[in-house]
């Protein structure tokens, strides 16, 4: 039984037997909370819990249920490995002057936290860099996380320098390229490089509030 349908199999019997239903009711509150693994746990009670993340409240449990049973497909739960990484990933963001939530967010978006990970392209790594690119930035091994981790800082370095700190322009170039970002003097007009963007900045968003 999930703790979803638990919980709503509590609220029943709650609702059975007079009067239970009743105590508390004026100040009752509901809180929908995002689990490591992905799920949703709709709670009568605050959660502590490492990884719980707090998705919504209300005092009705209103659309509770609809939110916690919602498939939520641009969702991806944090790798398990990736706190592996962590050290790795700080000491770069410190060395270049980058947002450690910002890293993690690519990694997430181009390799899920996997250092063996390698595209159809030729992009390697962690932050799957492309060979020419990873040349340019000193790296001379793709699949060593430490070297991939400070590549790919780097290089957001650079970029955030070139488009005056603009993150959304950042990403685009990370993504289509530098050309693509001249050619069309922003974001290109690309569905795989837009959504690219909406995607690092929402897993940034929730890389800053996580552990």
């Amino acid at each position: 039984m999930t703790k979803f349908k638990l919980f709503i199999f509590v609220g029943l019997i709650t609702g059975l037997i007079p009067g239970l239903g009743a105590m508390g009711s004026a100040q009752a509150a509901y809180y929908l909370y995002q689990l490591p693994d992905g799920s949703r746990l709709v709670s009568d009670r605050k959660q502590h819990k490492e990884g719980y993340r707090l998705v919504t409240h209300s005092r009705h449990m209103g659309k509770m249920g609809k939110l916690a049973a919602k498939k939520n497909d641009s969702w991806q739960a944090p790798a398990i490995n990736y706190m592996r990484f962590e050290s790795l990933i700080h000491q770069a963001a410190s060395r270049h002057n980058v947002d450690a939530a910002l890293v993690k967010a690519v990694i997430h978006t181009e390799s899920y936290f996997n250092p063996r990970a390698t595209s159809h392209k030729g992009a390697s790594g962690l932050m799957q860099l492309m060979p020419q690119t990873a040349e340019h930035l000193g790296v001379t091994d793709m699949y060593n996380p430490r070297q991939n981790i400070n590549g790919g800082t780097k290089y957001l370095s650079q970029l955030m320098k070139r488009y005056g700190n603009s993150i959304a322009l950042t990403l685009a170039a990370y993504n289509a390229g530098e050309t693509a970002v001249a050619k069309y003097r922003g974001i290109p007009p690309y569905k795989e490089t837009q959504n690219y963007v909406k995607k690092v900045l929402k897993y940034r968003s929730f890389y800053s509030d996580w552990p």
